[in-house]
């Protein structure tokens, strides 16, 4: 199966679209493969208790949190607290994502 579509980065924020979390962002924080990620936003979804996601029930935004990357290249993991940080900066420079839904 050969899928042209941009392929998900750790770091790179989501928009889910299918599911119980419907309309919310995530951050990518590990890669399964072609198909899976897990995410969390740090603070419903937890890093400890990630969720696993197919890739076809999330919205790839054109977005890597440099501060989400930089924490994986230095220690491997991140925390919850890096990751709401995370977020509410994307979601206050791209308040228009947010209307895009009304």
């Amino acid at each position: 199966m050969s899928d042209s579509g941009p392929s998900p980065e750790i770091g790179q924020i989501v928009k889910i679209v299918k599911g119980r979390d419907r309309d919310q962002f995530s951050v990518i924080i590990k890669r399964v493969d072609d198909r899976f990620v897990y995410i969390a936003d740090g603070d419903k979804r937890k890093v400890d208790r990630a969720k696993r996601k197919n890739m076809n029930h999330l919205k790839l935004i054109d977005h890597i949190s440099p501060e989400v990357r930089h924490s994986f290249e230095e220690t491997g993991k991140v925390t919850n607290g890096k990751l709401r940080f995370a977020l509410k900066k994307f979601l206050e420079e791209h308040a228009d994502l947010l209307k895009e839904g009304e």
